[in-house]
Parts: C-alpha cells; sequence; structure tokens
C-alpha cells in the first residue's frame, strides 16, 4: 500500500456522494444548515457546492495544528468555525490543500445519524461493502510493513517539470501556498503517528487498485453503493467556476473543482469526456471516473516526480489504458493523434 496525498481528497469526495445519495445533505445547502457555528465572520451564506469548489476562500488556519489537535475532533470543528475567508466567498477559486479535508470531515460527522468520523464512514459506507484496501487513518491492524515508504528526492529532481505558477508558489516561503502546506507543520509520511491520523484530504493510504476499482464502481453507475442518478449526475456536470473565472489564486493556473473533485476544462484534459471527474496529488498520483467508458483509473508511485499534468510515467500508464480501450472499441487510424496536452485525446473539447 502506499500514501496517495491529495488523491485522498476524491476518496473523502465519495462520502460526501454516499451521504447526498442517502438524503443527509443537498449540495446547494448552506453549510450553516447543518453547522451553525460555521456561521461566523462572512461565513453565513457558504454553500456546501462553493465549499468543496475550492471557492470558499478558507485555505488558511489562524493556528498551527498539532497531532493532538488533530485528534480532538470538538476542538477542532471550533477552530474551523472560527475561520475568515480570505476572499469574499463564491468570486475565486484557490486550493484548499490541507483545510478541504477537515471541513468534509466535519461535514460528515454533522450530518451522519451516527457522528462518525470521515475515515470511518468511508470503511464502513464504502471501503467494506466494495472490499477495498484504502483507510484515511491508518488502523492499528495494518503493519507498517504493508506501506510502502515515501521517497522525496525524486520529486525534488524534477521541480523544472512542475507547472510554472505553480513552482513561483512553492518557492516563494511567503505565498499562500506555502503557508498552507505549513500547517500541519512537520508531517512525516513515513511515520505512523502521521498514517494513523485523519487527515482527509491528503494521507489516504491503501492499493491503488482500490482506487481505481472506487472510481470503477461511481463510473458504471454506483449500484453497490446505493447511489441515486441526481448524485450521479452531479458528479459528472461540469464544474461552475467563480465569479472572477478559473484562475486559481494558489497554485497560479487555471483550474476547475466540483463536489471535491477535479474536473476538466480549458487546457486540462483527462478522461473520454468532461463527464470525467477525479483528483491529482502531489508527486504524480491520480485517480479518476470516466463515466462514459464505465472505467476507473489510478496511479501513484511512492518515488514521487512531477505533478499530474507534466508526470511522465502517469501519462504513459493512462496513455496505455486509452490506447486499448480505442483498440477495442474499434481500431483507429495509424495517424490519429492519441495525445493532446498532455493527456489522451478522445472525445475531450
Amino acid at each position: 500500500m502506499v500514501m496517495v496525498f491529495s488523491v485522498t481528497k476524491g476518496l473523502a469526495a465519495m462520502t460526501l456522494a454516499v451521504a447526498h445519495s442517502q438524503g443527509y445533505l443537498d449540495y446547494d445547502e448552506k453549510v450553516a444548515t447543518y453547522w451553525p457555528e460555521f456561521a461566523q465572520h462572512g461565513k453565513e451564506d457558504i454553500t456546501v457546492r462553493q465549499l468543496l469548489a475550492h471557492q470558499a476562500g478558507l485555505i488558511l488556519l489562524d493556528e498551527t495544528l498539532t497531532i493532538e489537535d488533530i485528534m480532538d475532533p470538538v476542538g477542532l470543528a471550533d477552530l474551523l468555525a472560527r475561520q475568515e475567508p480570505q476572499w469574499p466567498p463564491g468570486t475565486q477559486v484557490g486550493y484548499h490543500a490541507t483545510t478541504l479535508g477537515f471541513y468534509m470531515g466535519e461535514l460528515i460527522r454533522r450530518v451522519d445519524p451516527e457522528h462518525r468520523s470521515l475515515g470511518r464512514f468511508f470503511q464502513e459506507e464504502i471501503a467494506r461493502p466494495l472490499g477495498l484496501e484504502f483507510y484515511i487513518g491508518l488502523p492499528d491492524s495494518v503493519p507498517d510493513s504493508l506501506v510502502a515508504d515515501i521517497y522525496f528526492l525524486s520529486a525534488l529532481k524534477t521541480l523544472e517539470q512542475w507547472p510554472r505558477g505553480l513552482m513561483v508558489q512553492l518557492l516563494n516561503p511567503r505565498s499562500r501556498f506555502s503557508r498552507v502546506l505549513q500547517n500541519p507543520r512537520g508531517f512525516q509520511p513515513n511515520q505512523r503517528r502521521y498514517r494513523s491520523l485523519e487527515l482527509p484530504s491528503s494521507n489516504g493510504i491503501g492499493q491503488v487498485r482500490s482506487i481505481a476499482k472506487a472510481y470503477g464502481v461511481l463510473a458504471a453507475g454506483g449500484t453497490e453503493l446505493n447511489l441515486t442518478g441526481e448524485t450521479l449526475a452531479e458528479l459528472a456536470a461540469p464544474a461552475r467556476p467563480p465569479t472572477q473565472g478559473p484562475y486559481d489564486a494558489i497554485r497560479g493556473m487555471d483550474s476547475y473543482f466540483s463536489l471535491g473533485f477535479e474536473k476538466p476544462g480549458p487546457g486540462i484534459r483527462f478522461g473520454s469526456s468532461r463527464a470525467a471527474y477525479g483528483t491529482s496529488g502531489f508527486g504524480g498520483a491520480f485517480g479518476f471516473a470516466d463515466p462514459a467508458l464505465e472505467l476507473g483509473y489510478a496511479f501513484a508511485s511512492n518515488k514521487l516526480g512531477p505533478s499530474k499534468r507534466e508526470n511522465p510515467r502517469e501519462q504513459a500508464c493512462r496513455l496505455a489504458v486509452y490506447r486499448c480501450i480505442l483498440r477495442l472499441e474499434s481500431p483507429p487510424a495509424p495517424e490519429v493523434p492519441l495525445v493532446a496536452d498532455g493527456a489522451v485525446a478522445l472525445d475531450v473539447q
């Protein structure tokens, strides 16, 4: 098994999708409806949809989190509720790199009749029914010998291949993105105490095949999880950019998010249509659903490399998958290009 960093956000977003199908929440309802204490400092009208689309401006925390803070759901909820947006909600998109998972976790805890944590909800409502070996918060029953250590040096050697806007943010210690990544401070993915935490934004650990299976179930209709047609239609719908457009104020490039997932858009191409959705992760990890082909896909490695758009290993894997599909469906002419903008060129416009 391997830690997949922000690919975890997609698995966490699946818990919200299950909750939506079970009638526990409405994506267009205000967050404060489910979490009254959230209605502070200009957050009264933020909807669940805006929060999950990284449009709430809640990218920073006014305290540095410790392990003890993260393990205290009541205290963490109080901290999250009193945060002030960095911009008027709904006007900009900005990657909530670490905070989104905490907010998703508290939403699940509030709407679930059993008040389960997001990690437990994921295990009981998604992982066990599907037979997945994936955890958000590694349980004591799983020994470290089954988890691959992460190697960061390989990622540092490929910095020149990262998107330029993202590089500018990362290299400036005062940038918002750099400040976001400093909390919780001292995160060590190879240490057991960090693997055991529930960090729904970043520390999911499991088999990459399990991620692909989960997305495959969603892509093929979600029957095993009792997902409704309404929920699946919401997941497949195009992203709704904020009023100031898709430029990501944190990552320094255009981003398209919807309901906790990344979506295809101009210059961001994955899947065979705009119905695709998923999340990428630090070092080149990527997982997504392609409903048009009923396909679930995932890639991750413990030897980290560049980001999703530039990672050559992930692109090679994804290209091989789609080449196989194209040849099975209808053999393409030899001159038909299969790659465009670093992704497979099928029906994506």
